[in-house]
C-alpha cells in the first residue's frame, strides 16, 4: 500500500466557487492580472460595471492581455494589434480587417460578486456551475443584511503551500481549540449535514469541563455553510455576533492564496464611536485566532488515512467522503483509493 509520505498529493485543480480578489480591487475600466490554477488569467470591469474574468492571452499572436490591454467600453482591447473582445470571450473587432475573427474564442470563467467578493467558478471538465455560492448573509435565512454589520475587516496571504481541503477540515475539529487558540472551548456538534454540493456543520460552544456549562448561560452558537472546497462562511451568535468567510484558492500545484472576512453585528448604543471600536477590535482578535490556523495548515502534511481518535472519526470521515466529489478523478489523492485503482488497472 502506498504510504502517507510516498503518496500523492491532493489535486490543486478541484471543483468549484474560489475567490480571486475583491470587488473593490477591480474599479470599471481596470484590468488585474492573477494567476490560479496554474492559469494565467486577467479580469476586467467593462464601463457598464460588467466583470469578465478570462485567460490572460489574446488568441490572436498571444500577446498578455494585462500588460497593456485595456477597457474600451464594454470589450478589453489587446495591445498589440488592437482586437477586442466581449465578456463571453469572443472576437468581435479586428481594427484592419471588415469583419471578427469568430473561429476563435478566449476561455472565460463564470463568475458572482457578493460580500464584496468576487468568486469564479473553476472546473477542469467545464461544466456550468451546479451550485451556488453561499453568501454570508442570505443564505442563513434569517433576515439579516450587510446593513446590521460594521464594515468587513480582511487578512490576506499569498502563494502559501497549502490546500483548500485542510480549512474546510476544521470546521469539523472539536480538538484544536485548546492547542492551538488556548481556549478551554469545547464545541458540541449538533449537526453534519454533507448530503449535497453544499454542507452544514452547527455547534454549540461550551466550557471545557465536567458540566459542559454554555458560556454566561447563553445560548452560544456556530453554524458553518461550505460552498465546496473554495468557500465556508459561518454564522455566529451567543456573545458576539459575527460572521466569517473563509476563502482558498490554488495558485498552482503546491500553493493558495488565502482570504479571510470579519462581520461584526450592530448593537443598539448611545456611545456609536466606541461601539464600532470594540467591533473592529473583537474582528481583529477573530482574523488573529484564524491566522493561527494558517500557521498550521501552511507547514501541514496531508495524511491519509489519518491515525483519528474515536471522537474524531464521524466527522473526518463525513467531510473527507464529501470532499471527493470536487475533484476531477473523483478520488482527490486519498491514497488507499489510488492504490486501489493502481492495483485494479494491474489485474
Amino acid at each position: 500500500m502506498i504510504s502517507a509520505m510516498a503518496k500523492p498529493p491532493l489535486s490543486m485543480k478541484p471543483t468549484g466557487w474560489f475567490q480571486i480578489a475583491w470587488s473593490d480591487e477591480i474599479k470599471i475600466g481596470d484590468v488585474h492580472r492573477m494567476t490560479y490554477f496554474g492559469t494565467e488569467m486577467v479580469a476586467w470591469r467593462a464601463e457598464s460595471g460588467q466583470l469578465t474574468v478570462m485567460d490572460a492571452y489574446c488568441e490572436h499572436l498571444g500577446a498578455h492581455l494585462g500588460h497593456g490591454g485595456h477597457v474600451e467600453g464594454d470589450v478589453i482591447q489587446c495591445p498589440f494589434h488592437g482586437w477586442q473582445w466581449n465578456h463571453e470571450g469572443r472576437n468581435v473587432c479586428i481594427p484592419y480587417e471588415d469583419r471578427p475573427n469568430r473561429g476563435r474564442r478566449i476561455r472565460t470563467y463564470p463568475n458572482v460578486e457578493r460580500n464584496e467578493a468576487i468568486y469564479i467558478w473553476h472546473d477542469v471538465e467545464r461544466r456550468d456551475p451546479f451550485f451556488e455560492a453561499p453568501d454570508v448573509f442570505s443564505s442563513f435565512n434569517d433576515g439579516s443584511s450587510r446593513d446590521d454589520y460594521y464594515p468587513q475587516q480582511r487578512l490576506y496571504r499569498e502563494a502559501l503551500e497549502m490546500h483548500p481541503q485542510y480549512v474546510l477540515e476544521n470546521g469539523v475539529d472539536f480538538a484544536h481549540f485548546k492547542f492551538v487558540h488556548q481556549t478551554p472551548i469545547v464545541p458540541v456538534f449538533t449537526r453534519h449535514d454533507f448530503d449535497d454540493a453544499v454542507s452544514y456543520v452547527d455547534f454549540t460552544i461550551t466550557f471545557e469541563g465536567d458540566d459542559q456549562q454554555n458560556i454566561d448561560d447563553i445560548d452560544s452558537r456556530v453554524e458553518a455553510i461550505n460552498g465546496g472546497l473554495g468557500i465556508a462562511v459561518t454564522k455566529s451568535f451567543g456573545m458576539i455576533d459575527n460572521r466569517t468567510i473563509s476563502a482558498v484558492t490554488p495558485v498552482d500545484d503546491s500553493t493558495s492564496d488565502i482570504r479571510f472576512m470579519v462581520y461584526i453585528g450592530r448593537q443598539p448604543t448611545q456611545n456609536p464611536e466606541r461601539a464600532e471600536m470594540k467591533a473592529r477590535e473583537f474582528g481583529q482578535e477573530v482574523i488573529r485566532q484564524f491566522a493561527q490556523d494558517i500557521d498550521i495548515w501552511r507547514y501541514q502534511r496531508y495524511s491519509d488515512p489519518p491515525a483519528l481518535a474515536g471522537s474524531e472519526q464521524e466527522g473526518f470521515t463525513a467531510i473527507r467522503n464529501w470532499a471527493k466529489q470536487f475533484y476531477p478523478d473523483g478520488i482527490g489523492g486519498s491514497a488507499a483509493e489510488v492504490y486501489a485503482a493502481q492495483k485494479g488497472r494491474t489485474e
